[in-house]
Parts: structure tokens; C-alpha cells; sequence
């Protein structure tokens, strides 16, 4: 089937976010604990994320950064700073006070949204300390935690939300539609294994018409349920995770941090259809359990379940029920 390019049919994200929730109102798009959102809510949410990005002073092509696990905030963050006009900064939850110092000094952003308790980290503390030895944050002018307490110098989540009721809804509705697809969306940062990371300058137009079309290559659909483990601060979970969702009408259920008995519980509970991941996740290169590799993963699934496998030569999709797998849908990559 011929589908139109999705930089022609959306060309913005916030417009993608608007256009989902007249297609897929009411169906679940995004489910994180107590928090369920349907496509309607998560288009109010997105806008109620705007305003309060336009209220903390986001211009469009401020940067704004995100150094937080995969959480249901990332995401509304995420959409509200793209939707005020300004460039997502996403940072690699497993870098130290410098590593991330780095990448906010470097992508010169304005506002940073992170969390506090995180694996026992304290991000705050990590960068204030990587400030005394000498890490310049110039254009850093708010810390916003959206989980845990907050420290003393910065703005949680609620009250940062609560900043966006000063501003008029029509303001924030006229900021998102002056976005254009030219429009930088995110700045990529490599992870920095060779050198110190690169920032990969992505706008709208080419973040839509690549992922709807990867979402076509592996079989993402309306009524999937996505359990991302992925991290956010990726493409693999970040655009290839809930904003394919978003384009496809799929459900998001993030996952914070890889476990493969936790993993298989939560499959089992929000009847997972759509797990992918890299090869040694899910079917290992070494001794231990990986979750091919698991008992509980026929037994506890009752419902197809596709795998998607990326590596460097070829994707391959692989669909359980209660028999054994059977590998479909192969793709050889470039």
C-alpha cells in the first residue's frame, strides 16, 4: 500500500500529535503505571507541555535537554519543548556530571529536565559538582526534576506545569503552528566511546519521513503495544520508539531500565505486541538469560509478540504465540 510521505502528510510534530488524536482518539497511547493517556489526552497534555515551555522562556531553537530514564514525562517534555518551537537535547542517562556538562555546554541549551534517585544518582549533584571543577553552564538558566524531590535551586515537574497556566491557550496554539518542517527538532549527541560526543542536527520534515517509513519496514501498526526498553535519550527509543507510536497509533509503555524477568511481567500485564532491540538483548551473544533465551517467554504470552532484531546486516522480526518462534519478515539492511 501507498502511504504519503509523513514529512508531506504532518511536516511538524506537534501537528503529528494533533492529527493522531483525530485519528485515534480515545485509544491508549500511552501507559506508564497509574498514568494511561489516550491519544485525545496525551494531545492535552502535549499542549499543557507547550505552554509551560513558552512560560519557562523556550524560544524557538532554544535548546532544551533531557537527561532522564524512560518515563511518561520524558515524553511529554519532549513534545511540549518541540511544540514551543525549541531543539531537544536528549543526554545518555549513564553519563557522569562532565560527560553530560559537556553535552548541555556544547548544545548551549537554556532549560534541563531530569530526575532525581535514578539507579541512585543524583544528577543534580553530579553536574553542580562537575561545575566546581571548572565545567562552565553559561546558558543554563532552569533545572526542572520531573520525578523525585526536587533539590534546593530547582523547579519540579508540577510547578513547572503549573507556570504554563499564565499562558494563553491561543499563544500556545499559535507558537506550535509556527513551527516548520525546516525547523531543527533534536540535537543527536553521539555517546563519545572514540572522542568527545557529536551533536547530529535533525529537523521535523526528516524525523517524520524516516520513521514512518521505518515503521512500515518492521510491521509497527494501529492497536500495537510497544514496550520500549529502549532508552529515550536514543533514536532506537526516542524516534524509533514513541514517535512511531505516535504516527502509527500504537500504545507506549515505557521501560526504565533492562531486566528480563521484569520485562517478560510487564509483557505479560499490558499484553506486549512489539519488543525490539538489539541481538544481544534479546537473543544474547553470551552465558545468561536473555529473552529468547527464557522459559516464561512462550508460556506467559498468549498473543502474537514480535521481536525485532537490528543489527549491523539484518533486521529480522520474529512472532511467538504458545509453539515455538518462527522468524518472518526479514530485511537486510544497508
Amino acid at each position: 500500500m501507498s502511504r504519503v510521505r509523513g514529512d508531506l502528510e504532518w511536516g511538524t510534530i506537534p501537528r503529528l500529535v494533533e492529527a493522531s488524536a483525530a485519528r485515534f482518539g480515545d485509544r491508549e497511547a500511552l501507559v506508564d503505571g497509574e498514568t494511561r493517556l489516550t491519544f485525545a489526552r496525551l494531545a492535552g497534555a502535549a499542549r499543557a507541555s507547550v505552554r509551560a515551555a513558552v512560560a519557562a522562556g523556550i524560544e524557538p531553537g532554544d535548546r532544551a535537554a533531557i537527561w532522564a530514564p524512560n518515563i511518561h514525562e520524558w515524553v511529554l517534555a519532549a513534545l511540549g519543548v518541540v511544540g514551543a518551537g525549541g531543539v531537544l537535547v536528549p543526554v545518555n542517562t549513564r553519563f557522569k556530571g562532565q560527560e553530560a556538562g559537556y553535552v548541555l555546554a556544547k548544545s548551549r541549551a537554556r532549560v534541563l529536565f531530569t530526575v532525581s534517585g535514578f539507579l541512585g544518582l543524583d544528577y543534580v549533584g553530579m553536574l553542580r559538582s562537575a561545575a566546581t571543577d571548572g565545567l562552565r553552564l553559561s546558558a543554563l538558566e532552569r533545572t526542572v526534576v520531573m520525578r523525585g524531590d526536587p533539590p534546593e535551586g530547582t523547579t519540579s515537574w508540577d510547578a513547572y506545569l503549573a507556570g504554563g497556566e499564565a499562558v494563553p491557550t491561543g499563544e500556545a496554539e499559535r507558537r506550535a503552528a509556527s513551527v516548520s518542517g525546516d525547523d531543527l527538532s533534536d540535537i543527536i549527541f553521539t555517546s563519545g566511546t572514540t572522542g568527545r560526543p557529536k551533536g547530529a542536527m535533525v529537523t521535523h520534515d526528516q524525523t517524520l519521513r524516516v520513521f514512518r517509513a521505518w515503521s512500515d519496514v518492521v510491521g509497527l501498526s494501529r492497536g500495537d503495544r510497544y514496550l520500549i526498553v529502549n532508552p529515550f535519550f536514543h533514536t532506537f527509543g526516542y524516534k524509533a520508539g514513541f514517535l512511531a507510536s505516535i504516527i502509527v497509533g500504537a500504545t507506549v509503555v515505557p521501560h526504565a531500565v533492562f531486566d528480563v524477568p521484569a520485562v517478560l511481567a510487564r509483557v505479560a500485564e499490558e499484553r506486549i505486541s512489539m519488543l525490539p532491540g538489539p541481538p544481544v538483548r534479546l537473543s544474547g551473544t553470551q552465558s545468561g538469560m536473555t529473552v529468547l533465551r527464557s522459559p516464561a517467554l512462550v508460556t506467559q504470552t498468549g498473543w502474537p509478540l514480535a521481536l525485532s532484531m537490528l543489527g549491523p546486516t539484518a533486521l529480522a522480526t520474529r512472532e511467538f504465540r504458545n509453539d515455538p518462534p518462527v522468524v518472518n519478515v526479514p530485511v537486510v539492511l544497508p
